[in-house]
């Protein structure tokens, strides 16, 4: 197993002393703060007391009094208005989101979800014909759209009027919608870039809101859009977003809603992922929750999705639920095969002979493999080999392709540098999809990984693991504990802390699940109770001197709360 580089984050003992005292911490929380960067007294306050009303105001987002006059027009005249919405998590919630508000303000309103393999991702112009022709006057995109200029001039054509809610990077040209709401847009004055496309589509939510309830429009009760955070908090950590700034409010009080169990579609997703007894948290969402709204998408039809989160009827809901479940399975075995051919790959020489290993970055191909969960295996292959990876579906002369990228680099960028050899191309910094010509895929194999060998160093390609501080495990108690739980939600750019404990001394351990590794650790105290995920190649282990990189974190069972630790990576210094 490949030993990860630890970066310990030097100590600020004057600061800490200072926040720590200010704002009645424990030190070691402060570090905490001063690591992510909060080191001025009233930012560190209102990030450890995160409030809704700290959210930005809407309206200073591009376009969005445009949007919001556009369908209060389509309010009042009684126009179709159709959100079309993409097929994964961000897009599913996005739409979800849209639709039940537009209905409980009396839209006429319906949505359409594309088919991932038949349509491909955003607007096509027979889906834009068809709504035309079923009396749609106002389409407004979810999580998609900034790319379709010539899909939005043809709407145009059919006298369709187009909304643009997305957060993908904006082109030079952009689509001749109506309004386009991204934070991203040249011009755009809302402070905070980072919102998934669930949260665009919460903001324009909002803005409408007020508008409608500053002209008078509610007679009675205002919709209480605080109900919707479930959703936002759920696309916003599907989509892998920095849980900074305003995602971190989304999906902090989000959790709260979930916690409520007021949306039956989501309580049937508690139910069928066994989470009806745990404190949902951000990972639950993530990687137990968003992968079965994901399946639908990946291998059936999404829109599915979307009736499972705005049913209102708990027979539907449960069974919505139990289909996605099962779809999930189907994905995880249709998973594992391309996993293992790609491992394959890899470990026999490649596709071409040569030693993929030698290079700093994975371009695998094949006929046969699955678009919809390529991207999956991508990330899979990510964190073992800690290179940035692309898994290409071939069919008919043509790949798909899907790609993931790690820190130190910008993937997007580097694909728009291999752009003459691509179709099209768009994603982010970190992932990435792309349509190629079967051809062309050997050359821009070898281009790709040329550009990776050139601008990425040896060190990039080594996992490396950020230790927070490093500690004595009898420094844990439970208010410790509890101040740093109170730092999230945790995810990018928020990463749940991790300590470092050296010396330790293991007392048992072994191996549990797929390939888990458990065991029960000390040092000159009490002894503690460990779990690593994946991290059975280390086992076996026993006896003094190993040092530990870990989170603690309580584990709730039968009204039970213990501290226990999550084991990241452990050196053997013996």
């Amino acid at each position: 197993m490949t030993r990860k580089r630890w970066k310990v984050t030097p100590e600020n003992s004057e600061l800490q002393s200072r926040l720590s005292r200010e704002l009645k911490i424990a030190p070691l929380t402060a570090q905490l703060l001063i690591n992510r960067g909060l080191v001025d007294l009233d930012t560190a306050s209102t990030f450890l007391s995160p409030d809704l009303r700290n959210l930005h105001d809407p309206f200073s987002l591009k376009d969005m009094g445009i949007a919001v006059e556009r369908l209060i027009r389509a309010l009042k005249e009684r126009e179709r208005v159709v959100i079309y919405g993409d097929y994964d998590v961000d897009g599913i919630t996005s739409t979800s989101l849209l639709y039940l508000f537009f209905r409980e303000i009396g839209m006429e309103v319906d949505f359409y979800i594309p088919e991932r393999l038949e349509e491909g991702y955003g607007l096509n112009c027979g889906a834009l014909k068809h709504l035309a022709e079923g009396g749609a006057k106002l389409v407004v995109t979810t999580d998609s759209g900034i790319t379709s200029s010539d899909e939005v001039a043809y709407a145009n054509g059919l006298n369709l009027d187009v909304i643009i809610t997305d957060h993908h990077e904006v082109p030079e040209v952009p689509p001749p919608a109506v309004a386009i709401i991204n934070p991203k847009q040249p011009g755009c004055s809302f402070p905070f870039k980072g919102l998934a496309g669930v949260g665009v589509a919460f903001n324009l939510a909002l803005a409408l809101r007020a508008r409608l309830r500053d002209t008078g429009y509610f007679k009675e009760n205002v919709p209480n859009i605080k109900r919707y955070l479930d959703l936002v908090a759920l696309g916003t950590v599907a989509d892998v977003v920095p849980l900074v700034d305003e995602n971190r409010i989304l999906v902090k009080f989000g959790l709260d809603e979930i916690a409520r169990g007021h949306r039956k579609g989501i309580v049937a997703l508690r139910k069928v992922c066994g989470l009806m007894k745990s404190k949902v948290r951000a990972g639950h969402l993530g990687f137990q929750v968003a992968p079965r709204i994901n399946a639908a998408g990946r291998l059936g039809r999404a829109d599915r999705a979307v009736k499972l989160l705005t049913t209102d009827d708990d027979n539907e809901a449960s069974k919505l639920a139990n289909y996605l479940n099962r779809e999930n399975s189907a994905r995880q075995e249709v998973e594992k095969d391309i996993c293992l051919e790609a491992l394959a790959m890899v470990n026999n020489g490649g596709t071409d002979g040569n030693d993929p290993l030698k290079r700093k970055g994975l371009v695998l191909s094949s006929e046969g493999w699955h678009q919809g969960v390529i991207g999956i295996v991508a990330s899979r292959l990510v964190e073992r080999y800690h290179r940035p990876t692309v898994m290409i579906a071939v069919e008919g002369g043509m790949g798909k392709g899907s790609a993931r990228g790690i820190k130190g680099m910008h993937l997007l960028d580097t694909l728009k540098e291999c752009g003459a050899l691509l179709e099209q191309c768009g994603g982010h910094k970190g992932a990435a999809g792309f349509t190629i010509k079967s051809e062309n895929i050997d050359a821009f194999r070898e281009e790709f990984t040329r550009l990776l060998d050139e601008s990425l160093t040896d060190d990039d390609i080594v996992p490396e693991i950020s230790i927070d501080a490093v500690v004595s495990l009898d420094e844990l108690d439970r208010k410790i504990v509890s101040e740093i739980e109170n730092l999230g939600p945790f995810g990018p750019q928020n990463a749940e802390p991790v300590l470092g404990a050296m010396n330790t001394n293991v007392l048992e351990a072994g191996i549990v699940g797929n390939n888990h590794l458990k065991m029960r650790v000390k040092q000159e105290g009490g002894a503690w109770d460990a779990i690593g995920f994946g991290l059975g190649d280390h086992h076996p282990l026993d006896g003094y001197g190993f040092d530990i990189a870990f989170s603690p974190f309580f584990d709730e069972w039968r009204g039970a709360r213990r501290v226990k630790l999550r084991l990241r990576d452990l050196h053997d210094n013996s």
